[in-house]
């Protein structure tokens, strides 16, 4: 996120002059207060902030005279406010394009006025191109009008050149083709001219007839047949290197940080791996090799339609410079942006269907079906509408291109004719001339089409390596290690934020002994859930360490550390396979004693020995044909098949009902012995027999005690299980109420 925009000298000369510091932050402030559009700049110095406007500063104060800034989203616009003499006042307002950069700066401005360390990392990244402004591609930092298409090929060469024997191959074929397809016109010169209508002292010979028919026989069935094997030859290559690309992109996927998986849309990352990379085979298949043949064509017809006569080879290709004028300025002008129009929308009608069909549950839950249809067709009218105008652009386009293309053919006949009654040429020679004639406005015409049929393949490309050449947030270090784990925990003035500007823990201390459980306990956002993401290492800390038997986290070989820790969501997700499989997964390698001693310590071994196939069962899509208590159960033999040394249990009985609960919870006194194991639990009462509670408000951890120590304090926690009670002892009330009236 740029924080640090370059002020033109007319601004920096009055701001220099107006805060008589160093400059340390500068950011637009693009709007006035009556929310008209300005070129204005908001400058933060040292100690004083300025708004400046094409070289007047109109405002310079204190930052210290204010506190309590921040950034407020209005309609269409942001603003920054702070605490003014008691009252609240409007320090500068910006356009939408600008909110995450004021947040950076609201939360800068904080710091300086309350004399804190500043702990900005600005790890956000921008939503519009820093060389032109336009808004990027979304989920990429690919900007379509900046792109370097050159580059583009260049990656997808550079994936390519591994297939080069069966490229080598293809190329061979192509040239093959293309001479086979040019000795055409010259077995049709000989067909005339010694057969036909031979010149005068020359009698008709019916040998080379027979040779010239065979020839032109021989050019269409060689043609047609090298044509199959160019197709299965493109096909075999083409396929190929689309399987590697969609494994390079899998394979990025896979090492790829939770930070940035969660920014994305399942349904956008499957068009990268699965519709990007088809459009890519196509452009090698079809695109790539015609056009290779077509430029080889074009050079050869055109040298040999020089060698022939220039000056009627000059008549030929004097049309072409206006058509590749034309077609090139059409294509700027109003075809780049249409192809890209068709393409965001189909892309956002694709990830729309992605969502619609995973919550198909919902959908029908609410009784929404037709609110969707309508918004899926509103998508597809859209995108036919987008396809009409670049159609209707083309329907006018190419019969113009093709008409000019063909002036000159007629040009050729109208000089042709006049050279053969000149005696200058013979009709042979004419019949050759315009065979290569006709040739050469093949390629012509075929090219001019070459940048439609490019267009969306070429965002294809950007696409999917914009996602092969992401570095991961989350990496190992060359010297990174394996470490037995203990279970020891550590946190050390951990800050942390998943935007720097919004820490969610502040400076936590903590300690977490072997074999111990904590439970996390606090209100929404206080930041239970990334108090374990931290130990799983899914984000690094902004500030501070977090250590594993006194080894830094970051030390430790992101795979050695995520294996040694067990977890159970709230959300259990199975995938399609056997119950066996499942809980596997973890641990590939078990064998059958150890599934079936993992179960049996999740309760899980009895439910599954009464379905006729046992651990052989088959699991729907997320286990839609077991019960939510039966797939949480799953789960946690899943976590514990591998003898984990920290066991992490996110609201693991959160959505179960008290009866499912009490056995899951007995599974987990079983499942938590001899293991460090820290538990977010929504029923507080579950969380009794914790050896600690942390009590988190606010990103802190505000209290640290058992369960009746924290009664006792008659503090946040106090209040926390006296609000569940009440709330209870209210649900409980209501369901009794209609039975004691009858």
């Amino acid at each position: 996120m740029n924080l640090q925009f370059k002020l033109s000298e007319q601004n920096l000369l009055a701001v220099q002059q107006a805060l008589g510091e160093n400059i340390t932050y500068s950011v637009p402030a693009d709007l006035s207060f009556e929310g008209r559009r300005t070129d204005g700049y908001f400058v933060i110095g040292e100690t004083k902030w300025a708004h400046v406007v094409h070289g007047t500063v109109t405002e310079v104060c204190s930052i210290h005279e204010a506190h309590d800034y921040k950034m407020v989203p209005l309609i269409g616009n942001v603003i920054i406010e702070a605490t003014h003499m008691h009252t609240q006042r409007i320090i500068i307002r910006c356009s939408m394009q600008h909110a995450a950069r004021l947040s950076y700066i609201a939360q800068i401005l904080n710091y300086m006025a309350s004399d804190s360390k500043i702990r900005i990392y600005n790890n956000e990244s921008e939503s519009v191109c820093s060389q032109c402004g336009g808004y990027l591609v979304k989920g990429t930092r690919l900007c379509p009008k900046c792109m370097n298409k050159g580059a583009a090929f260049k990656k997808l060469w550079d994936v390519s050149k591994s297939h080069w024997k069966i490229l080598i191959m293809a190329l061979a074929v192509l040239l093959i083709m293309s001479a086979v397809t040019l000795t055409g016109p010259y077995f049709q010169k000989i067909l005339v001219n010694a057969a036909l209508q031979p010149p005068e002292g020359v009698n008709p010979s019916t040998r080379i007839f027979l040779i010239a028919i065979a020839g032109i026989a021989f050019g269409l069935v060689a043609g047609e047949l090298l044509g199959i094997l160019r197709g299965r030859i493109m096909a075999r290559v083409s396929s190929r290197i689309a399987a590697d690309l969609r494994m390079l992109v899998f394979e990025k996927v896979q090492s790829l940080s939770l930070g940035f998986l969660t920014s994305q849309r399942a349904g956008d990352i499957m068009n990268r791996i699965n519709s990007d990379t088809d459009r890519i085979r196509n452009l090698i298949q079809e695109v790539f090799s015609m056009a290779i043949y077509q430029v080889i064509m074009l050079a050869s017809v055109s040298f040999l339609l020089f060698y022939t006569d220039w000056t009627l080879a000059l008549i030929i290709i004097l049309p072409a410079p206006l058509v590749v004028y034309i077609q090139y300025f059409v294509w700027k002008a109003v075809l780049r942006k249409l192809f890209r129009k068709q393409w965001r929308v189909n892309d956002k009608a694709n990830s729309f269907l992605h969502d619609v069909l995973s919550g198909i549950r919902v959908v029908k839950a609410f009784g929404k079906e037709e609110r969707e249809i309508k918004r899926f067709r509103a998508y597809h009218r859209e995108y036919a509408l987008a396809t009409i105008r670049s159609e209707k652009v083309y329907s006018y386009l190419s019969p113009i291109s093709q008409y000019l293309i063909q002036i000159g053919q007629y040009f050729v006949l109208l000089v042709g004719c006049n050279m053969i009654l000149g005696g200058e040429l013979s009709l042979g020679e004419l019949v050759q001339f315009t065979g290569y004639a006709a040739m050469i406005y093949g390629p012509l015409g075929w090219l001019m089409n070459m940048p439609r049929w490019i267009a969306n393949a070429l965002i294809s490309v950007e696409r999917v390596f914009s996602v092969i050449d992401e570095q991961p947030e989350i990496f190992d270090k060359e010297k990174s290690i394996k470490h037995k784990i203990e279970g020891t925990i550590c946190f050390r003035n951990v800050t942390f934020g998943y935007q720097s500007y919004e820490p969610v823990l502040k400076s936590v201390d903590a300690d977490i002994k072997k074999g111990e459980m904590i439970g996390l306990v606090g209100h929404s956002g206080s930041g239970k859930s990334t108090f374990i993401n931290l130990i799983s290492r899914f984000y690094d800390v902004n500030e501070g360490t977090i250590s594993i038997d006194g080894v830094d986290i970051r030390d430790i070989k992101q795979e050695d550390l995520r294996s040694q820790i067990g977890v159970v969501l709230q959300e259990t997700f199975l995938f399609s396979g056997t119950i066996m499989n499942n809980i596997k997964y973890s641990k590939p390698e078990a064998t059958m004693e150890e599934v079936i001693q993992a179960a049996k310590i999740a309760n899980a071994h009895h439910f599954i020995s009464q379905f006729p196939d046992g651990y052989d069962t088959k699991l729907e899509e997320n286990g839609n044909n077991i019960s939510g208590g039966e797939r949480q159960r799953l789960a946690i033999a899943r976590a514990v098949l591998n003898n984990p040394r920290i066991l992490i249990l996110d609201e693991a009985t959160a959505s179960l009902d008290i009866e499912t609960e009490s056995e899951i919870q007995e599974a987990l006194q079983r499942v938590t012995k001899n293991r460090t194991t820290i538990a977010i639990a929504h029923r507080l009462p579950t969380l009794k027999n914790a050896d600690r509670l942390f009590v988190l408000d606010k990103g802190v951890i505000a209290e640290v005690g058992t369960h009746e120590e924290l009664i006792m304090k008659q503090g946040i926690y106090y209040k926390l299980v006296t609000a569940q009670r009440n709330m209870s002892k209210t649900q409980t009330k209501r369901v009794l109420e209609p039975t004691l009236h009858l």
